[in-house]
């Protein structure tokens, strides 16, 4: 059993009853009226003052213009990186032809979703490496139309880094619309864009709850909550490096986990040191304490078994790997998001484009699902093609089928292929 130096303390559920009232309304409220509902959300919650939402070439210009060469070449190797590595995902994605019975031939395509609309989040931090996670990689599976959206600063303009980020990534589109609004748009057609199939990015409770009530009406990558960290660490680890590294994510949100799973107990206890010693200095200690002050453990286990156990019972979202036995760590683990083997990986090369994706699962969602990749953008479908033969051959044994389940009409469809093709050879 493990034994907690820090253990959080026990959290209410928290009630989500107004934030799902609200996202519903404003749904459906947009989805009847449209253009004009879609601009007053916007002018009451983001101050919205632009009139036109598209963002047009020469705004793109001027945010161009206006920053640094510095931003630039280091948006360009991070894109690099994403759309590099989304490439080569994209070529295990195989399609085929196979001849199981003589006659019998069945296939696997892939289709790429048409239209797409990747949703930028510009709160406390505005994530502009979304950008590449999410239209790059749509664009490497081969998406025909993607559109961009990330809420105005100060009633006006989308942040620069922000909007070039879109336009360099390959987004056919871009508007200056956030929150909910931006959800309901993208999925209706509203304010000049075509409806999309399939919405991608992170943003807060509200956004995610539209998320969810869209879910239907259009896909989407997945619903993701606080974003979490997870480290694992034996004797081998330096306790400052993990503190920095779990502080490092409690800086996202007062609500963002932060957990220790150490083989040592003097790891365990001088991380706990480091990170209250680190805290005090913190550029964002008001953001991180709270974190880790309510979100935050520090577990001491027997052995790699029983870290294992403790991490994939956590699933976390991020899990990074500190141990002198890294590599049976990475063959044993099954649920995480993404893994960061090694004190010289950390999520926030993941995080800002190294090239893994940052849109992952929360909440323990990974013990089922991994995150966003170039497969998301992808419709793995199938087919099936018979000659005369081999359709009369099978037609009995799938007629009796149908008459097991009831479904005599489906038996029927059988029935006639069985005397249609009498006499055939091949």
């Amino acid at each position: 059993m493990a034994e907690y130096i820090k253990k959080a303390p026990s959290q209410k559920a928290e009630d989500m009853t107004a934030v799902e009232e609200t996202a519903r309304r404003m749904l459906a409220d947009i989805k009847e009226n449209g253009d004009a509902a879609v601009a007053r959300y916007a002018s009451e919650l983001d101050k919205w003052q632009g009139g036109e939402f598209r963002v047009t070439e020469d705004q793109i210009a001027a945010a161009e213009a206006w920053l640094p060469e510095t931003f630039k070449e280091d948006f360009e190797f991070c894109h690099r990186q994403i759309t590099q590595f989304a490439q080569r995902q994209l070529e295990t994605l195989t399609e085929f032809e196979c001849e199981t019975e003589p006659g019998i031939l069945l296939g696997q395509k892939q289709i790429p979703v048409s239209n797409v609309g990747c949703y930028i989040p510009g709160g406390k931090y505005p994530l502009v490496a979304a950008a590449s996670m999410s239209v790059g990689v749509a664009r490497a599976a081969g998406v025909e139309h993607i559109i961009g959206c990330a809420p105005p600063r100060d009633g006006k303009e989308m942040y620069a880094p922000t909007l070039y980020a879109l336009h360099k990534a390959g987004a056919d589109e871009i508007y200056a619309l956030g929150g909910i609004q931006a959800m309901a748009a993208m999925a209706y057609g509203c304010v000049g864009m075509r409806a999309v199939d399939l919405i991608t990015g992170p943003g807060n409770a509200y956004v995610a709850e539209a998320k969810r009530q869209l879910y239907g009406t259009v896909g989407i990558d997945l619903l993701a909550g606080p974003t979490e960290i997870l480290i694992i660490a034996d004797d081998t680890a330096d306790p400052e490096l993990v503190a920095t590294d779990l502080l490092g994510q409690a800086e996202h949100g007062p609500d963002s986990p932060a957990w220790l799973v150490t083989t040592s107990r003097r790891v365990a206890e001088a991380a706990l040191t480091h990170v209250e010693a680190q805290l005090k200095t913190l550029p964002t200690k008001e953001v991180a304490g709270p974190a880790w002050r309510d979100h935050g453990e520090i577990a001491v286990v027997s052995d790699i078994d029983e870290a294992i156990r403790l991490s994939d019972e956590y699933a976390p979202e991020h899990l990074e790997l500190m141990t002198g036995s890294d590599d049976e760590y990475l063959s044993r683990l099954k649920n995480y998001g993404s893994l960061f083997v090694g004190e010289e990986a950390t999520v926030a090369y993941g995080d800002k484009g190294i090239g893994t994706n940052h849109t992952l699962p929360t909440s323990g969602a990974s013990r089922y699902t991994g995150g966003l990749w170039v497969g998301k953008f992808i419709k793995t479908v199938t087919y099936q093609r018979l000659k005369p033969a081999a359709s009369r051959a099978i037609a009995p044994v799938l007629a009796r089928q149908c008459e097991v389940e009831g479904m005599l009409a489906h038996g029927i469809t059988c029935d006639v292929r069985f005397a249609r093709y009498e006499g055939a050879n091949e």
